[in-house]
């Protein structure tokens, strides 16, 4: 066998590791899972879901063979309920709060939702039409769950909406940030279309203060909707930044999703600095693209990772190493400027500050190297705050203050919703979190305008 022939295999074998992990239930699964659901009345795991799913309901039309009517059920209440399927924390949310906890174990809803949204995706169903034009126009600025969330609202309601995404595809996070084995990125470009089929203009390779002006945007249209999301991962603040083999987190990812699969990880070493669920992301990343070894390195304990416990499950499962109370400080080059070593300091937490948080602080004298082939920057991302300022809403260091019960910002012809509204007290950036602050932010906007149109009669 030549090497070419090897090299081209290898290739194959490492782009099936890229390959959805769990393939869904079979009919007869599904069937006899929905079965189990005791459809209770006054359902907790509808309170439990963010988006208030009427989870009795789409579990019931499974059982009784109307999938299409399921699938439907799913998507009228998530706009974004495919990929929530996959990505949600059912174990926290819907599963957690399932009342057969208490007796056997929780009904398998997230199986179950994905069961439905599969089908809706094999049999090219297009679920929802737009509503009767009512001659005023919203453009949203960025194209993942939150902004598409709102987009789908107000095309029922009737709106010319148009969507600006920087990316060539819109989807923002579940097309680009969440690996491929987990989440494909033909179920986000089915939601993407879902939202498409209601007269929705989705412009895209189109970045908002660069292809286009903030004033044209604003002279344009009646509303705007901020929902751009986060930016790269920050530096570390360490030297060695700048040396071939230091990776951002999130582009990362991308590129597993995007472009040919390669072996430059084959054998390596590799360490990721953070613990939340990009950082677990390019952990298994880069177990799937053949690391030899590869460490999580986290400067706090366990108890304050951010992934949520099935990630860190899963990371442990591919042999994903975990370091804790471990800080970089510095990234070790070779003549070639390519990583070949990582100095790290032990840390140990501190007495709770003011806030009750205990911070991290380096414990003297404890510094060690470890031997690595490429660093993994996924320690949070930075903000959009230039796009913001352009935009004239007040922000806390790019989190957007808005009302809470409307979305509306500071400039009251500005709505706000999504990971740009996350953060500093604002509550947990999930997927599922997104979509319904997408659903109340049209909701608000459709009352003010619809308020608008009456006082002026």
């Amino acid at each position: 066998m030549t090497n070419a022939n090897q090299t081209r295999i290898s290739f194959e074998d490492l782009a099936k590791n890229f390959q959805e992990v769990h393939p869904g239930l079979t009919k007869q699964e599904a069937i006899e899972e929905s079965n189990r659901c005791l459809y209770c009345y006054d359902a907790p795991c509808i309170t439990a879901c963010p988006t208030s799913i009427d989870i009795p309901t789409f579990i019931k039309k499974i059982a009784s063979g109307n999938v299409k009517g399921s699938a439907k059920t799913i998507m009228t209440a998530n706009p974004v309920g495919a990929s929530c399927a996959r990505v949600c924390p059912t174990e926290e949310l819907c599963e957690g709060a399932c009342v057969l906890n208490h007796s056997t174990k929780p009904i398998m809803i997230g199986n179950l939702q994905r069961y439905a949204t599969d089908w809706a995706i094999k049999n090219e169903q297009v679920l929802f039409k737009a509503g009767q034009k009512n001659g005023k126009k919203v453009a949203i600025v960025g194209g993942g769950p939150g902004g598409l969330s709102a987009a789908r609202e107000l095309g029922l309601l009737g709106y010319d909406v148009t969507i600006f995404e920087a990316e060539e595809q819109a989807g923002g996070l579940n097309t680009y940030g969440i690996v491929s084995f987990r989440l494909p990125q033909e179920v986000s470009f089915w939601e993407v279309n879902q939202v498409k089929s209601l007269d929705v203009k989705i412009q895209t390779n189109t970045r908002v203060g660069k292809d286009i002006s903030v004033d044209e945007i604003l002279e344009n249209y009646d509303i705007v909707i901020l929902a751009v999301g986060m930016s790269s991962v920050p530096n570390l603040g360490i030297s060695g930044e700048e040396l071939d083999g230091v990776y951002d987190a999130i582009e990362f990812v991308k590129e597993t999703k995007t472009k040919p699969i390669t072996d430059r990880f084959l054998g390596k070493r590799v360490v990721v600095i953070g613990a939340g669920n990009t950082a677990i992301d390019g952990a298994t990343c880069s177990v799937r693209l053949g690391a030899e070894n590869v460490k999580i390195l986290y400067r706090r304990t366990i108890e304050e990772m951010t992934a949520y416990d099935f990630e860190y499950e899963f990371a442990k499962q591919d042999g994903v190493e975990f370091r804790w109370l471990t800080a970089p400080n510095r990234i070790i080059g070779d003549e070639k400027s390519h990583v070949k070593a990582i100095e790290c300091i032990k840390m140990e937490l501190s007495e709770p500050g003011e806030d009750g948080r205990r911070r991290p602080v380096p414990v003297e004298g404890s510094e060690f190297i470890l031997e690595v082939d490429a660093v993994i920057k996924a320690i949070g991302q930075s903000r959009y705050v230039e796009l913001l300022e352009k935009f004239q809403v007040d922000h806390n260091g790019g989190v957007v203050k808005i009302n809470q019960s409307t979305y509306q910002t500071t400039n009251e012809r500005v709505f706000a919703c999504g990971d740009v509204i996350f953060g500093k007290g604002q509550g947990e950036a999930m997927v599922v979190s997104a979509a319904q602050q997408g659903k109340e932010t049209a909701y608000a906007i459709h009352k003010l305008l619809s308020k608008a149109v009456s006082e002026t009669a």
